[in-house]
């Protein structure tokens, strides 16, 4: 067994990993960068090496940093998780002149499935059917668009060497190619240093299985079943499950036929998928692709088929046969696991960023939580946005998913923002409680866009302005604050009433610049609560701790709320939706300058935190209406800021490499002039 890994990862595929290790006795030894410091993988591993700056290329995609530490460290081998460098031809040919190990399959290997152009002239030569497309060498825009009118839309562009839907982009109308063939070789080279994209055409609605296959250096590949990964979002997955529902036998058998004539055809010798998608109705599978390392939705194979697949991976590197024969592998039960994700799905799914506050991981049977954040951890910019994986499994389908939800309500990360109410509405619904699983789940049960329950987003605001009219001018802790005493200390929070009435504090709550008056008057053990104006609820007021609030309204069910402080806003935290709340007096709203952007809509601002990495403009230059403006990158996605309407660039403020607050104006679009009369 090796006497110590370095773990070229972060988050919580690195803590994944260390886990494995130390019940093997392998020491471990965690890298980081700048931003990562204090993060939850650096405390698991035995010992922990800096590798850089924050962004991505000086440190957790540097190959030469991570050798470096490596060597520091007195590393046997490396395990590259997944993402950053699992899938590096450098990295591997480089650890073999460096006498490390490298727990991966071989370089060869590697080179042959990363390209997704080659891996399908492979499988086609294995007798695997491929989707129709274009993935050849010549790559000039020109011949690209030609194959594209071949092909027909809808179709897919798709970067060579990506995965996770990176550098990935649909085109519905031929115009719009080569401007989403631009995107996608942008995002593509800024995640994997390849440009290099393949054409496909759009299967609609498919379903997205894969094959879990392990091989090892004797010759012996078997494989572990299949996985169910449909319910994605921009080609994204969100939530995964094994085994598939409602899936055929005959299927079945013909998706472990594909991946395993697939693995034969390369010799593989470690842990890797084969993924397909299955037309709507159809009984064929098609080849998509091969992923040469671990996946982000191990934990469900794990889970019903009993074995840890990260020891897999480390004794097959080691030398080690296969512990077991094909027959002597069983799915038992079933297991679903959620993508725990910092982003805003109710607001486009833009990323969340801040520091976690009170965390807690959700316990039970048939509960597992993979997570690579704790109490105090920093959420940064610079990477992707998953945080943790919660899963549940069970003898049923129907024992896992009561399971998931549970994990899913008991998982806690206040003073951030995460994708649990979404995930919660997806483990709800109908559709997904049936089984009827496609790509295109996401847009047929929320047509409109996922939004927060109205309950919620009402609740955090009277949550925030309770919380405000309590601790005003009292210095103590929410849970002692006296329900008796606290009107007569409130000046500015408060307004009297007319004589032999109850006063009422109120106070103006500002939610992504709306604003909402509330009014809060006591009634016996109870407070009353109106929202503009209008009575709205009567509401019992706990604090369990500090840092909670209980509210029960009469005849409802009790909800809970974190709340925290970040500057002069209160953070509170619902079902893992976090709302940023400005409160203020009445005193102070009346006095507050209206800051909000001109009706002409001449300012065109940063939707969410990140980076800048491309300005297609200068000031004066005319644009039309959906010209791309600027491109930012945040939490390793691009996105492109258009033009709302024609007009004139009057003010650049912001430069390439700029790192921006959402919100903050980095364009300002003047109308085009008219002519004048003659």
């Amino acid at each position: 067994m090796f006497e110590s890994i370095l773990i070229a990862n972060r988050g919580e595929i690195a803590c994944r990993i260390a886990r494995t290790c130390r019940r093997l006795g392998i020491r471990t030894i965690a890298v980081y960068s700048d931003a990562d410091s204090n993060s939850r993988h650096v405390g698991e591993a035995d010992s922990a090496i800096r590798i850089g700056p924050p962004d991505a290329t000086s440190s957790y995609l540097n190959a030469d940093a991570i050798l470096e530490a490596a060597g520091a460290a007195g590393a046997s081998a490396i395990h590259p998780g997944y993402g950053f460098l699992s899938e590096s031809l450098q990295l591997v040919e480089r650890c073999a002149t460096h006498a490390i190990a490298w727990i991966g399959p071989r370089a060869e290997v590697i080179g042959r499935m990363g390209s997704k152009i080659e891996s399908k002239r492979i499988a086609a030569a294995a007798g695997v059917l491929c989707v129709p497309g274009y993935n050849h060498d010549e790559q000039d825009p020109a011949t690209l668009l030609e194959h594209a009118r071949e092909i027909g839309v809808p179709l897919l562009i798709k970067a060579s060497a990506g995965g996770g839907g990176k550098g990935m982009r649909r085109v519905d109308s031929i115009d719009d190619f080569l401007p989403q063939l631009s995107l996608a070789r942008r995002e593509a080279m800024r995640a994997f240093g390849d440009d290099r994209v393949l054409i496909e055409k759009l299967i609609e609605r498919p379903r997205h299985l894969e094959v879990q296959l392990a091989g090892d250096h004797h010759g012996e590949l078997v494989h572990l079943f299949e996985r169910e990964c449909s319910i994605q979002r921009n080609y994204q997955k969100v939530i995964e499950e094994a085994p598939a529902p409602r899936l055929p036998l005959a299927v079945r058998d013909k998706l472990f036929d594909a991946a395993i004539k697939l693995g034969r055809a390369i010799r593989y010798d470690s842990l890797g998928t084969v993924e397909f998608v299955l037309a709507e109705g159809s009984d064929t599978p098609y080849f998509l692709e091969m992923n040469t390392r671990l996946q982000v939705e191990h934990p469900v194979t794990e889970m019903t088929t009993g074995f840890d697949l990260v020891e897999w991976q480390i004794r097959i590197a080691q030398g080690e046969p296969l512990p077991v024969a094909q027959h002597e592998i069983f799915s038992n039960g079933w297991a679903i696991e959620a993508r725990i994700n910092c982003e805003d799905p109710a607001h486009g799914h833009r990323p969340e960023f801040g520091t976690v506050g009170r965390y807690s991981e959700p316990t039970g049977s048939g509960i597992r939580t993979d997570s690579g954040i704790a109490a105090g951890s920093s959420i940064p910019s610079q990477y992707d946005s998953m945080v943790a994986k919660l899963i549940g499994s069970g003898p049923t389908r129907a024992h896992a998913l009561e399971r998931l939800h549970d994990a899913i309500s008991g998982f806690e990360a206040g003073g951030i923002g995460t994708n649990q109410a979404l995930l919660l509405t997806i483990v709800d619904h109908p559709l997904f409680r049936r089984g009827q699983l496609t790509t295109g789940f996401l847009a047929e049960a929320f047509p409109g866009g996922w939004q927060e329950r109205v309950e919620d987003a009402r609740g955090a605001i009277v949550a925030a302005a309770i919380a405000t009219v309590q601790l005003h001018g009292n210095g103590s802790q929410p849970g002692s604050v006296s329900p008796k005493g606290y009107w007569q200390r409130q000046g500015g929070f408060r307004f009297m009433a007319a004589s032999g009435r109850s006063a009422t504090a109120r106070v103006r709550v500002i939610n992504d610049g709306i604003e909402t008056a509330i009014g809060i008057a006591r009634d016996a053990s109870r407070l009353r609560i109106e929202i503009d104006g209008v009575p709205a609820m009567l509401v019992t007021v706990e604090w369990p701790s500090p840092e909670r609030l209980r509210l029960t309204a009469q005849h409802g069910v009790p909800s809970e709320f974190l709340l925290s402080r970040d500057g002069d806003m209160t953070v509170v935290n619902h079902r893992g939706t976090r709302w940023k709340l400005l409160v203020l007096s009445e005193v102070a709203a009346l006095a507050r300058v209206n800051r909000k952007t001109s009706s002409s809509g001449s300012d065109i601002l940063s939707e969410l935190p990140g980076a800048i990495t491309a300005i297609n403009v200068a000031a004066g230059a005319h644009v039309l209406a959906g010209d791309i403006l600027v491109v930012m990158e945040s939490m390793k996605l691009i996105f492109p800021l258009v033009a709302p309407r024609d007009g004139t660039i009057a003010t650049l403020r912001c430069a390439i490499g700029d790192i921006v607050a959402r919100g903050q104006t980095l364009v300002q679009l003047e109308p085009l002039a008219e002519p004048k009369p003659a």
